[in-house]
């Protein structure tokens, strides 16, 4: 006879991923996560000691890599376990106190977080609110600034929600400056898809996560201090109320190869490939097949017959904003997507749009082909009239007026 299990709770019945996981893959061409490239998915599944000397050296890479696309010389570049969210609040906290003011650029939900994040710890918060289709105004920034007074400014490059481009990040960054401010960039969805130069534009603070631009794996995510920034870190009256946030902290593991807590090994050494793969294609090479990729997509969706949401002076081109036509849903467009061919695309955070992501393995011309002809077969099934030939030739046409050789696929 077997005996009765002694625990109260019965073992759950559960299936196994084999079970769960559709058996096509889904082509990831929403808002992020983006496919990872082979060799990354490979690092991702070594395991060794965090505070090895083979890790050391591993980290040694990383900052080097990471100062290389972050266009920094500070080496004051962390590594945070968790999502660029865990970045963003390790940045607020370590930089503001309570009581400390805080102008937040607000062009949207993710430019709010940040907002949200400094309202927690206790600082005093200033919002400048962006009309939803424009990037933000240096002159009314600046404005904002004088009756303010911040020791902060906070602001995105590109806002992932509703996919404006704050082009005028360079100029509100060094009027900034010129206040004593320091500039904090969430720059998540941006960095290594289009130029970000934090030393020469004054920027002290940039944050970004592995999943989107570097075409790493969630749950691993880069932040860079400038010396201004480090300095504010090294001369708090109060420790971070977040253990685990605490730069100073953090330091001892990202820079003196000692503990702070379990690093998350795998996804560290998968950062590391990522890293690699935009170093050996080169910045300026990456750029341009970024835009070159996106320009093509839009010119597609147009040609279609659709239209973008955001004007193409603050548009965005990592990821790309379309406009939802009457009668229809994020939800209905996107599950349909999926459903029927395979490909995942993204809704939003309280805009009319569906969104197409165009970072790092995103744009690949075949993920731009499959994509374009799911979306164009998608607006069919559901009954909304385009003009699927003329949008894939429009694509295919500023493909190739903007020659590939432009760039090196590495």
């Amino acid at each position: 006879m077997i005996a009765s299990s002694p625990m109260g709770i019965p073992r759950p019945q559960v299936k196994s991923l084999d079970d769960i996981l559709p058996r096509e893959p889904l082509l990831m061409m929403g808002a992020g996560p983006v496919p990872i490239p082979e060799c990354v998915a490979k690092a991702n599944s070594v395991v060794i000691n965090h505070l090895g000397s083979v890790m050391a050296q591993v980290i040694h890479q990383v900052k080097a890599m990471a100062r290389y696309v972050f266009q920094t010389e500070s080496k004051w570049v962390l590594g945070v376990a968790g999502p660029a969210s865990a970045a963003m609040e390790m940045a607020v906290s370590n930089l503001l106190e309570p009581g400390e003011k805080i102008l937040c650029i607000n062009n949207g939900f993710f430019s709010h977080r940040m907002a949200e994040m400094a309202t927690r710890i206790g600082a005093d918060v200033h919002e400048l609110h962006v009309p939803v289709l424009e990037a933000a105004d240096p002159e009314l920034v600046r404005k904002a600034i004088e009756k303010v007074r911040p020791k902060v400014l906070s602001l995105v490059q590109g806002e992932t929600s509703n996919t404006v481009f704050n082009h005028t990040l360079e100029t509100i960054a060094k009027i900034a400056k010129s206040y004593d401010c320091l500039v904090m960039v969430d720059a998540v969805c941006t960095l290594s898809t289009m130029p970000l130069k934090m030393d020469e534009w004054q920027i002290d603070v940039v944050i970004t996560g592995g999943q989107k631009g570097l075409s790493s794996i969630p749950g691993v995510s880069l932040l860079a201090f400038s010396n201004d920034a480090w300095t504010k870190v090294k001369s708090r009256t109060k420790p971070v109320v977040q253990w685990c946030f605490d730069a100073q902290l953090a330091e001892n593991f990202w820079h003196k190869d000692g503990y702070h807590y379990t690093a998350p090994v795998s996804g560290i050494m998968a950062l590391h490939e990522a890293l690699k793969l935009v170093c050996d294609e080169t910045l300026e090479q990456r750029f341009a097949r970024h835009l070159r990729c996106s320009k093509a997509l839009q010119a597609g969706i147009e040609g279609m017959g659709l239209e973008l949401f955001i004007p193409s002076s603050s548009r965005l081109n990592s990821v790309v904003g379309i406009n939802i036509p009457e009668g229809l849903t994020a939800g209905g467009i996107c599950r349909h997507i999926s459903d029927a061919y395979r490909v995942e695309i993204a809704g939003s955070f309280g805009q009319p749009i569906v969104r197409i992501g165009q970072m790092g393995e995103q744009c690949r011309e075949h993920n731009l082909f499959r994509t374009l002809h799911a979306f164009g077969s998608t607006m069919r099934d559901l009954n909304v009239r385009v003009d699927q030939p003329n949008g894939m030739a429009e694509m295919e046409s500023y493909l190739q007026s903007v020659p590939r050789t432009l760039y090196h696929v590495a």
